[in-house]
């Protein structure tokens, strides 16, 4: 099975893009939890040089607790920079789902508290009010699965 990204209420259609990009690229399902801060009708995404959106299985859903509801079998992580693991510490499995909160904001602290035993951290330097670029952080955290799982269905 393969492994999916969930963005939660994303902001940036120029993130949303390139993360939808490397999912093109891996075979990853791209997950949009609502309200996006951005279009996604066919002439803006080709207007943001966007022509591989075709090519990433996408699915939306209205809230996150449709997005639970809906994937029930899956293996949950959450990133946070507040995250109790380093992404490198878990060892990950197929369906697994890796969620990201908006750029301003993260995920809600309602969520991370809810699921705190599987909250995962890039290490950063501290007491810098700032933290890697989302489609960056998806990008990490994404690659260290493939290569735990031999890199399934890449060349």
């Amino acid at each position: 099975m393969p492994l999916n990204i969930v963005l939660v209420e994303p902001e940036i259609p120029q993130n949303t893009g390139n993360i939808a990009r490397t999912c093109a690229l891996t075979n990853t399902i791209l997950h949009l939890v609502k309200p996006l801060g951005f279009s996604v009708e066919n002439k803006y995404l080709k207007r943001a040089g966007l022509d591989y959106w075709h090519l990433v299985e996408i699915h939306y859903y209205e809230n996150y607790e449709e997005l639970m509801e809906k994937n029930k079998g899956g293996n949950f992580y959450y990133a946070t920079t507040k995250g109790k693991y380093y992404y490198t510490d878990i060892q990950y499995t197929d369906n697994s789902f890796f969620v990201f909160g908006k750029e301003t904001k993260g995920l809600p602290e309602e969520i991370i508290k809810k699921n705190w035993d599987r909250t995962i951290k890039i290490p950063m330097k501290s007491g810098i009010k700032r933290s890697l670029n989302l489609a960056n952080s998806v990008n990490i955290i994404l690659f260290e699965a493939l290569r735990q799982l031999n890199f399934p269905f890449l060349d």
